[in-house]
């Protein structure tokens, strides 16, 4: 067996791979529910743990997902490193609908969701100057080629509120900004990965332009949703890509799994013992928690 195990957030059909054996199994948390029970499978010698982020049927908006929840029971899992697939809104003429955005960079522009697990008792920073996994967004990227999608190496991701779609205003603003997709889900996602000492990656489905297109008509959910049942199959096929290359590659430590040691502000004396016993998946190799 590998010794990767690859955490997937992404749409409720993705565990659905040819190939793949596993279960749905429940794990708690004590940050509250997550978006729901986990598919724990394995594919090519790879253990593969997919959690649906708005849970099956997509019951969830990206404002109500317990983020903090959903990576917790992912370290829970035992997961190494966690490879989010996302549908994404392009700000640019080069991104058209059906590209996959394998991002480097992120602009959070959410304000409604708990974006770390530390605060309460217990303070840490951790540095999001590069808040993705460049090897893991390397592997991704390729097994997005060999899937057939037409990929684009690195871009910033725009992470807005919702659930409304921008208004053209904030598109013009943002592609100023020099950003090259927007989504809602990405964030916090990806900031309390890290604080979990969690390698990851995020490719970005192109599913639709911005509105800030003249050309092409505002975006709707009827555009969004045909586009992202045809790259259903290529995310599907990307992910069977990605499991085969983690195979055939001997998973080294990266500087991500001990960001922790860097972070972490609060004396021990002084730590809120409530928060500490919460935090023992997530930080419990720095706390002292387990070995």
């Amino acid at each position: 067996m590998s010794d990767w195990v690859l955490g997937v957030i992404g749409g409720s059909g993705l565990y659905d791979i040819p190939g793949i054996k596993g279960a749905w199994r429940a794990i708690p948390s004590p940050w509250g529910a997550p978006s729901d029970e986990v598919f724990d499978g394995e594919l090519d010698g790879v253990r593969i743990v997919f959690l649906p982020r708005h849970g099956r049927g997509h019951r969830l908006s990206p404002t109500h997902v317990n983020y903090r929840a959903n990576i917790d029971v992912l370290k829970r899992a035992g997961v190494t490193d966690v490879l989010s697939l996302s549908a994404c809104g392009s700000l640019k003429e080069e991104a058209p609908p059906g590209t996959f955005v394998i991002v480097d960079q992120f602009i959070d522009r959410t304000f409604a969701r708990e974006k770390s697990f530390f605060g309460e008792g217990i303070v840490a920073h951790v540095s999001m100057a590069r808040p993705v996994c460049p090897r893991l967004a390397g592997l991704a990227g390729a097994a997005a080629r060999e899937a057939g999608a037409p990929t684009r190496d690195g871009g910033t991701y725009l992470a807005m509120e919702g659930p409304q779609f921008s208004s053209l205003a904030e598109s013009k603003l943002y592609r100023a900004w020099g950003c090259d997709v927007i989504g809602m889900t990405n964030m916090p996602e990806a900031k309390l990965a890290r604080e979990a000492e969690l390698p990851y990656a995020s490719v970005a489905m192109v599913t639709d332009f911005d509105c800030w297109r003249a050309e092409t008509e505002a975006v709707s959910v009827t555009n969004v949703l045909e586009v992202l049942h045809a790259n259903a199959g290529k995310a599907r096929d990307l992910v069977a890509h990605l499991a085969r290359a983690l195979s055939a590659t001997p998973r080294t430590p990266s500087p991500i799994d001990t960001c922790l040691d860097f972070a972490l502000i609060t004396a021990p004396e002084a730590r809120d013992a409530k928060t500490l016993a919460k935090l023992d998946a997530v930080a419990g190799r720095a706390l002292g928690l387990r070995s």
